[in-house]
């Protein structure tokens, strides 16, 4: 029996097409490198260069019951937490970064940073 066992797995061994390798691409290398460490790090955080991220920035907030939101119409005015000129927050991928003050460029709203937030007062505020 053991015979029939190994003349069935050698018969299908056989039969198997072999599968088609996958292409491997290695990132190249970082030039003017001066150990093999950096090399790798530069060219990891260079294919990290192009992933796109969500800034978001804060200008304020307001909690609402469910009927003042259906109430809401076009000339609604919804009073936020901050005053006028206080600084916006200014988030990436919903983490907070810095702190700034709204401008206005060509026409469009933009964000002067006047404040970096560390990861550490970060932490803090939530606690």
């Amino acid at each position: 029996m053991s015979e029939e066992i190994a003349e069935l797995q050698q018969d299908s061994m056989e039969n198997q097409t072999p599968e088609p390798e996958t292409p491997v691409h290695k990132a190249p290398a970082a030039k003017n490198s001066s150990s093999p460490a950096k090399s790798n790090n530069g060219a990891s955080l260079e294919m990290l260069m192009d992933v796109l991220l969500l800034l978001t920035v804060e200008l304020g907030r307001a909690e609402l019951t469910v009927k003042q939101v259906l109430d809401l119409q076009k000339g609604s005015v919804v009073e936020l937490d901050r005053i006028a000129g206080d600084a916006v927050d200014v988030f990436v991928n919903e983490h907070l970064i810095a702190k700034g003050e709204v401008v206005v460029v060509d026409d469009k709203f933009g964000v002067r940073i006047t404040e970096l937030v560390s990861p550490v007062s970060e932490e803090e505020a939530t606690l």
